[in-house]
């Protein structure tokens, strides 16, 4: 890949991760779908010490973890920093028109480019994570990426399970990238159809403008209470006006497994109909959308 230019600012890790997107060979479909995964990313920034961390763990439970004890976790001897001392780094990896376009047709089972984003476009967000910390610990800058860490774990316990001890979308909405919609999907401004990833840097980089102060604020069904649509989008009933039933989610989506073995020769969980055929399915919906 072309060489990148000094990593010292925001801009810098804009584009180091815009670079990879556009240059990566994991960027694609599959070795039989030769087209890329993603679009344009978007990237955002957080403190480590941004009071929303402390907040996850209020309400979804003491098993989360802040970005402080990530890091302390990822980088041993590293104890005597501070959350101030940390950059979380965040970005939103959109699908493109293409597969948007051919999971809006579907209505039952998730379509193929939509099945192959899920496992090939992981693998992407996995390796970006991988260069993002190679490359800021060769200018000599500590970094941990969350997901891929051996610490990382799903939990059954809270309010919110199932759940993990570190969610992508949640260090995404205190970047400023997103809002929470009645799905749990984040509604960025290049919309719900996306993956999210992070890196815990020991950087100081200023956070990125949060232009919201509601956590549900692009969604309208609770900003404007219309739409809902995405409760139709649901194959199995998961989805109502009180919210989202993630067992029952979860139940459907890892059921999907077997049929993309049988179908396309890979497994992994997906689903993901509720992201389409939505008014926040590429962008911020616009109130009259809803109705």
């Amino acid at each position: 890949m072309t060489p990148t230019m000094d990593i010292h600012d925001a801009d810098s890790i804009r584009d180091l991760i815009e670079t990879f997107m556009t240059e990566s060979p994991e960027n694609r479909l599959g070795a039989t779908h030769p087209e890329p995964v993603f679009d344009k990313p978007l990237v955002g920034f957080s403190n480590g010490m941004d009071s929303l961390y402390e907040e996850y763990v209020r309400h979804i439970g003491d098993f989360y973890l802040t970005p402080l004890e990530i890091f302390q976790k990822g980088c041993p001897g590293q104890n005597t920093i501070s959350g101030e001392d940390l950059t979380v780094i965040s970005w939103i990896l959109p699908s493109t028109t293409a597969t948007r376009s051919e999971q809006a047709a579907s209505t039952r089972r998730p379509s193929e480019r939509w099945c192959r984003t899920r496992h090939f476009g992981e693998k992407c967000n996995d390796a970006l994570r991988r260069h993002l910390v190679t490359r800021l610990e060769k200018a000599g800058i500590p970094a941990v990426a969350p997901m891929l860490s051996e610490f990382w774990s799903r939990s059954d316990l809270g309010p919110y399970a199932p759940c993990s001890n570190w969610s992508e979308r949640h260090a995404a909405y205190a970047a400023g990238l997103g809002t929470f919609g009645l799905c749990d999907g984040l509604i960025t401004p290049v919309g719900k159809a996306m993956r999210a990833g992070s890196v815990v840097a020991k950087l100081t980089v200023a956070p990125s403008q949060r232009p919201f102060t509601d956590h549900h604020a692009y969604c309208l069904f609770f900003s404007h209470g219309n739409c809902g649509k995405c409760i139709d989008r649901c194959p199995v009933q998961a989805l109502s006006r009180e919210g989202h039933d993630k067992w029952r989610c979860m139940k459907y989506t890892h059921g999907m497994k077997a049929y993309m073995r049988r179908k396309y020769g890979f497994e992994t969980s997906a689903c993901g109909l509720c992201q389409v055929e939505v008014p926040c399915m590429a962008h911020i919906p616009d109130p009259k959308e809803g109705d």
